[in-house]
């Protein structure tokens, strides 16, 4: 059995997702997503296999959420889908991928409903 996780090695819960992961013997593709940002039409396939909108994908809590002007209630799903592209530091971690489904780990025990 092998995943597909968007990690980010300096965030605790995306290291705690993948320490899981090597600990239940996962095999993991492990793609650091601000190094390689997913496109737009990957952001729209992870968000159709979360079940969520682009919004609940984004830190908001992050600085850029606002100064990219991810706050606007007005911008269409695009629009954030968009912004998560050009600021890939917004998008929610870590998401694990397997066979058409996908979760957050958050918490990291969350991940565990794919396998």
């Amino acid at each position: 059995m092998s995943v597909k996780i968007y990690h980010n090695p300096r965030c605790s819960k995306s290291r705690q997702t993948l320490k899981l992961l090597q600990d239940q013997a996962i095999e993991s593709e492990i793609v650091e997503y601000l190094k390689t940002p997913p496109s737009a039409e990957e952001l729209r396939q992870l968000l159709d296999m979360l079940g969520i909108g682009p919004r609940e994908l984004m830190r908001r809590k992050e600085a850029e959420y606002k100064a990219a002007g991810a706050d606007n209630p007005d911008l269409s799903d695009e629009q954030l889908i968009d912004l998560m592209v050009a600021h890939p530091k917004l998008i929610e971690r870590p998401i694990v991928v397997r066979g058409g489904k996908a979760a957050i780990g958050r918490p990291p025990e969350q991940v565990l409903e794919l396998l």
